[in-house]
């Protein structure tokens, strides 16, 4: 069985899935010795059935939105019951873009663990950040996406504890190194880079923010306070402005020439562009910039 790299994304991020799918067969020595798919929320009904309900996040009872810029994160946790819980797979989020041979991981020597993943930086030991994971399927049987899900909206399972790995069995994580899950930060060592800082996102500049701000335990942080008044005043988005330019320029480079790559290939089309830029999915001057960068054969990553 050919190991599989995962993209989970939704509707808002389906540009951005299908340049990180593109991304991972460009750069790959061997690209018939994997699969690439996508994982997508609208094919799931059981997520849109929970529409409004409540369930638990970081001690909070949070309504459940399917339209959320985030609402596929759930399904970071699908790859092993897809594949029978058999062979090995790789999820990905739609921010995260490979920049070199994924072959290099997929064939690593997991020692062990059931699955990799990096430590979230400035926290416990045990709090994995879940966006980028090496899976041995075999070993997660216990994954059983659905009926897990399901346990948020009896309060019986933490999405924040689930998302960080909390949940797994002591000493089943291995240590991913940081530069196949590079947050914001473009180098020549760089492996896969994730667009993590959703503020900053390259394809999102200008336009209206449409995720909700993370809210912790405790009702009566000025934090909480605030976005409750805002949310009750102005909608869940309302107040929370717009997307910001990133800050290093190369990673707005590095996505917008994939882009191109993938529109002159007819991965993706114009009329899709245009449909997403309609959308607000993808800022409005997508088609210029896609044009007027050049492709990473043209110009290299790192060219001086």
């Amino acid at each position: 069985m050919k190991p599989c790299v995962f993209i989970h994304t939704n509707e808002k991020q389906i540009v951005g899935a299908l340049v990180s799918k593109y991304s991972f067969e460009r750069f790959a020595s061997n690209p018939a010795a994997f699969e690439v798919r996508l994982v997508e929320t609208r094919t799931h009904d059981w997520m849109a059935a929970h529409e409004g309900q409540l369930y638990l996040r970081d001690g909070l009872k949070r309504t459940w939105l399917n339209e959320d810029l985030q609402s596929f994160t759930v399904l970071r946790f699908t790859p092993p019951e897809i594949m029978g819980y058999k062979g090995r797979s790789l999820v990905v989020d739609p921010d995260v873009f490979c920049i070199s041979d994924i072959n290099e991981l997929l064939n690593r020597d997991m020692k062990g663990a059931s699955l990799l993943a990096r430590h979230r930086a400035g926290t416990k030991q045990d709090v994995w950040a879940s966006s980028v994971m090496l899976l041995d399927n075999a070993r997660l049987t216990h994954w059983k996406v659905e009926e897990n899900f399901e346990e948020m909206f009896r309060f019986e399972r933490d999405y924040m504890k689930w998302i960080t790995l909390q949940l797994e069995p002591q000493g089943s994580i291995g240590l991913l190194e940081t530069y196949w899950n590079d947050f914001d930060r473009l180098t020549p060592e760089t492996r896969m880079i994730h667009n993590t800082k959703r503020q900053t996102q390259p394809w999102k500049s200008g336009l209206p923010v449409d995720y909700r701000p993370p809210e912790s335990k405790g009702s009566l942080k000025p934090k909480n306070i605030y976005h409750r008044v805002r949310r009750a005043l102005f909608g869940d988005y309302g107040m929370l402005g717009k997307y910001e330019r990133h800050p290093d320029l190369n990673q707005e480079r590095l996505f917008f020439a994939l882009l191109r790559e993938c529109y002159e290939k007819g991965i993706v089309t114009e009329a899709m562009i245009r449909h997403e830029m309609k959308h607000n999915h993808v800022r409005h001057d997508a088609l210029d910039l896609l044009k007027a960068t050049p492709t990473l054969d043209e110009r290299p990553l790192f060219a001086a």
